[in-house]
């Protein structure tokens, strides 16, 4: 009897679970786990106690150091360029994310693969463009970019109004895509010279990013020779190469007007850009002078300060 009644009992209690619409099967703690961010994961949007951001209200800047559709082997001093922007970016109070890819170059959501692809257990979202106020390119070649990639880019600034700093070797990329050439302002056509001694010429010396070129002007780097669409119409040269320090007799001169710009800025529809030749060598990296103008570029470009554009012809010697 005492069985029975047993039973009866837990077919009570089941029935009534089951009418109220709740099961009476204990909860899987596998199940619970699922519905759980396993330790430092989050889904977008949310991140839990420990994991809060730690660069909110910071300016954002992604760098882009990649050469492997280019010449790998001539630019080995990006590494030291990649570290010392992010020491200096960092003490001015901006948050630098560098890459070595081109994935976040984009509008589109961005996931990791396998368990961390969107919807797998430990689910994982990257960043994009929409994450950050400006981007730097120290690249070279064609790039990987798709057209959606393109089109996030160029819309990034000229859109949007954001910010795209371009070092170096950022004008020897991307030469087979013209809307690129636009927004930079140039390309790359050769360095004449090599790597020299060459005296810069201040054109703009209340340019933050010129001042420590006022007093110390003698450069030693791989000086660039530009092509279209380099035009004066278009950029605000900030400081150019004074051709009485090079040999102007080099054969591999093409420019007849001597205009050798060392660095620009310019708008591409609502948002800025800069441009500098300089950078090539890993000593030049642990330049002072070199490390301010990168600085006041990012800063300048990320929407941090302010400096108008004003495009002007080359001046009269």
């Amino acid at each position: 009897m005492r069985t029975g009644s047993m039973v009866r009992a837990a077919l009570a209690i089941a029935a009534m679970f089951c009418g109220l619409g709740v099961s009476a099967q204990a909860p899987s703690s596998q199940g619970v786990a699922a519905s759980q961010p396993p330790p430092g994961t989050y889904a977008p949007g949310r991140r839990p106690p420990g994991y809060e951001d730690p660069y909110a209200g910071k300016k954002r800047v992604l760098l882009i150091a990649d050469l492997h559709t280019g010449n790998q082997n001539a630019h080995d001093a990006v590494s030291h360029a990649m570290a010392t922007l992010e020491r200096i970016t960092r003490a001015a109070g901006i948050v630098l994310y560098i890459r070595t890819d081109t994935e976040w170059v984009t509008k589109q959501e961005v996931w990791g693969t396998g368990d961390y692809a969107k919807g797998g257990r430990r689910q994982a979202r990257g960043r994009n463009l929409k994450d950050f106020d400006a981007v730097i390119f120290y690249t070279n070649g064609d790039l990987d970019l798709s057209d959606e990639q393109k089109a996030a880019l160029l819309g990034f600034v000229h859109d949007d109004g954001k910010g795209f700093v371009g070092i170096h070797t950022a004008t020897a990329t991307a030469s087979k895509w013209p809307d690129y050439g636009a927004m930079i302002g140039g390309y790359f056509d050769n360095h004449p010279w090599g790597i020299v001694d060459a005296r810069v010429i201040v054109e703009r010396p209340d340019a933050p990013e010129m001042k420590g070129y006022l007093k110390s002007p003698i450069v030693k780097d791989e000086h660039y020779q530009m092509m279209a669409p380099y035009d004066r119409a278009d950029v605000d040269v900030l400081a150019r190469i004074d051709t009485r320090s090079v040999d102007m007799k080099n054969p591999n001169i093409h420019r007849a007007d001597g205009d050798f710009p060392v660095a620009w800025i310019k708008t591409y529809g609502k948002g800025r850009v800069f441009y500098s030749g300089l950078g090539h060598s890993d000593a030049s990296w642990d330049d002072p002078r070199q490390q301010t103008m990168f600085l006041e570029a990012i800063k300048w470009a990320a929407g941090a300060t302010d400096y108008p554009v004003r495009p002007h012809p080359l001046p009269e010697k």
